[in-house]
């Protein structure tokens, strides 16, 4: 059953499919009162916190439970997936479902390119001096989590195989079409305009992404200020810490500084002020930190700092957008085309809508030529716990710990080719049993985003059987386990797997 936050009881979605190839009526039942039933600390659910992220081996209890409700009571769900009494094994299939967040499978060769040489190597660029500036934090993990994921793209993109298996396998598909005869050459020239749209753009993108698609990163005053200049939704419930404002609005000025007047009116910014002095006097003098103060006042500091920038930032917007007009044209030809010759065999692009997933239970060896067994067990958490940063564990974990089976597995991959956004999504086995709840992927599988393998690519998943062992030892949760269906007579069995330490 699909849950989600709704004031409807039912709704439907029409999906696009290959960039038009086919259209998709999906229908919705959804919940608007949803419950907290169960949620372990934080310190277990994100166990190594921003050191671990996008990392295997993994040691998270990142699983919740919610209860749905209708007229008051509990919702009458008699579909619902049973726990499985055997757990995951190595080497099973499995099945994964959830709403993948868009891919770009059909991506051209000029495409992957452009973001392994301009795109991507800019991003992280940006991000690492700001990195180093910061301290503990949810601001630094916002930037760890983004740079992270560019970076392990780009490690894809960096791999020759992945660029030539895209470039061998379009060339097949373009000389297919130029040699369909209601299509012909002219057929094949939409892969010479997305190259072309690419290389007339990359000049663009370096003063595109600092004034327009990533201005001021880390920098949550000027990101509410320029959406109440652009009356766009403001983001709500924000926290804001002033020092870390400054630091990354100095940042953000030195960068304006670089890219220069000709792109910016940073002379008029800064005022004869020093990069530091004009943040200061930028924050200072704005009130955005209070939600009763987002208005348009051009007298609040950063409101004023926005409006200087914004000129500058739509005439780029445009610029992009009468660029990508025609790359985006380009683009579902080239899907449509592989629609008419694959069909349905060619699985579509993710579109943050539901699909289910298939792989086995596989460990891996990971770029560093390190094996990865399949399983991570509660002996190689309590191996890295310490008691203090970002492994330390609750003190009922502390004492627990002697009535645990530590060979249980904890969290486990697999090869199901999740994207993101599948995350608390349930894994089941071939029986349609609960082994598992999806919460990560490793770094090796954010190239998936553009082409998918599974050498080293892994979905990462919190074991049915560490849930079961966590609720009953650590938490005392027998009443939730006898809803699961489980007494200590039904508890999944606990085999020892490979060491994880």
């Amino acid at each position: 059953m699909l849950l989600s936050i709704d004031e409807n009881t039912k709704s439907e979605k029409s999906v696009k499919l290959f960039s038009g190839g086919r259209y998709d009526l999906y229908h919705y039942k959804t919940y608007s009162d949803i419950r907290l039933v169960f949620v372990p600390e934080n310190q277990l659910a994100f166990f190594g916190r921003e050191h671990d992220s996008i990392t295997y081996l993994r040691y998270g209890l990142d699983v919740a439970f919610l209860r749905a409700y209708e007229d008051g009571k509990p919702a009458a769900t008699p579909h619902f997936l049973k726990w499985s009494a055997e757990g995951v094994k190595e080497g099973e299939l499995v099945f994964a479902s959830g709403n993948p967040a868009p891919t770009m499978r059909s991506s051209t060769a000029a495409q992957l390119t452009f973001y392994r040489d301009t795109a991507l190597p800019l991003t992280l660029n940006r991000l690492m001096p700001r990195i180093k500036l910061l301290g503990e934090g949810p601001v630094l993990t916002s930037l760890l989590t983004q740079y992270k994921l560019a970076a392990g793209k780009l490690i894809g993109l960096r791999d020759d195989r992945l660029v030539a298996r895209k470039t061998i396998f379009e060339g097949k598909i373009r000389h297919t079409v130029e040699r369909d005869p209601a299509l012909g050459m002219a057929g094949g020239k939409v892969w010479d305009e997305v190259a072309t749209a690419y290389k007339n753009w990359a000049p663009f993108e370096k003063p595109y992404q600092i004034l327009e698609g990533s201005p001021a990163p880390g920098s949550s005053l000027f990101r509410i200020a320029r959406q109440i200049v652009r009356s766009e939704t403001v983001d709500q419930d924000v926290s804001i810490q002033e020092p870390i404002e400054i630091l990354m609005l100095t940042s953000y000025l030195e960068e304006l500084q670089r890219l220069g007047e000709k792109e910016s009116p940073i002379k008029n910014i800064l005022s004869g002020r020093t990069p530091q002095q004009a943040a200061e006097a930028f924050v200072k003098t704005s009130k955005l930190a209070n939600p009763a103060e987002r208005r348009n006042n051009s007298e609040d500091g950063m409101i004023h700092l926005a409006t200087l920038l914004d000129p500058a930032g739509r005439r780029l917007k445009k610029k992009h957008d009468d660029v990508f007009k025609s790359v985006e044209a380009a683009a579902a030809k080239i899907a449509q085309y592989r629609f008419r010759l694959f069909g349905a065999a060619d699985y579509p692009d993710a579109t943050s809508t539901p699909r289910v997933e298939f792989g086995v239970v596989k460990g891996y060896v990971d770029r560093a030529g390190v094996p990865a067994p399949y399983a991570a067990t509660f002996s190689g958490l309590y191996y890295r716990a310490n008691d203090a940063g970002p492994y330390s564990v609750p003190k009922r974990w502390v004492d627990g710990r002697g009535s645990l089976n530590i060979v249980t597995p904890l969290d486990f991959v697999s090869t199901c080719d999740i994207g993101s956004g599948d995350y608390g999504s349930p894994v089941v086995n071939r029986a349609g049993e609960l082994v598992g709840v999806t919460f990560d992927g490793n770094l090796e599988s954010l190239p998936d985003t553009y082409l998918y393998t599974s050498e080293g690519a892994r979905a990462v998943h919190v074991a049915g059987q560490g849930i079961v062992e966590a609720l009953e030892k650590i938490y005392k949760a027998s009443a939730l386990l006898r809803e699961f269906g489980i007494g200590s007579s039904q508890k999944p069995n606990q085999k020892p797997v490979a060491s994880s330490q």
